[in-house]
């Protein structure tokens, strides 16, 4: 399991180009932490060093929201905080975009936690009691 300590906003992207960089190849990305730790604020961050020239937020009421990139990429960001069963994300055709090959970063994956794809990151972000935030890493 890898970590990474995000000290400030200041920091942010830093640690987001490092964590890209340590994981070339892994395009689904599950963000596991509790309200108002960071998650949507570490995507915003690593959609700025993907070059993502679409504006970022969270996408609650959503589901998915689609980004593209200067290198004619895309990123989908998902937030399942609002499904009620795992039956809507079916009907959303989450395949397409979780097998698609682009990114897909996605907040409250144990909302569909029997849909995630083997080889995707579980990145979990906790506060820790100096206000830092601790990103753990794990490859499932």
């Amino acid at each position: 399991m890898d970590t990474f300590y995000i000290d400030s906003l200041d920091t942010i992207n830093a640690v987001a180009a490092e964590f890209l960089s340590n994981y070339k190849s892994e395009r689904v990305l599950a963000f596991y932490g509790s309200m108002g730790v960071g998650k949507t604020t570490f995507i915003k961050a690593l959609c700025e060093v993907l070059n993502v020239e679409d504006t970022v937020n969270s996408p609650s009421f959503a589901i998915v929201n689609e980004y593209h990139t200067l290198q004619d990429d895309v990123v989908y960001h998902f937030d399942f905080y609002r499904l009620k069963e795992e039956e809507e994300a079916y009907d959303m055709g989450y395949e397409d975009y979780l097998y698609s090959g682009h990114y897909s970063m996605i907040e409250w994956p144990e909302k569909i936690a029997s849909l995630l794809p083997e080889g995707r990151l579980e990145v979990t972000l906790e506060e820790m009691t100096d206000g830092r935030r601790k990103i753990s890493v794990q490859k499932v």
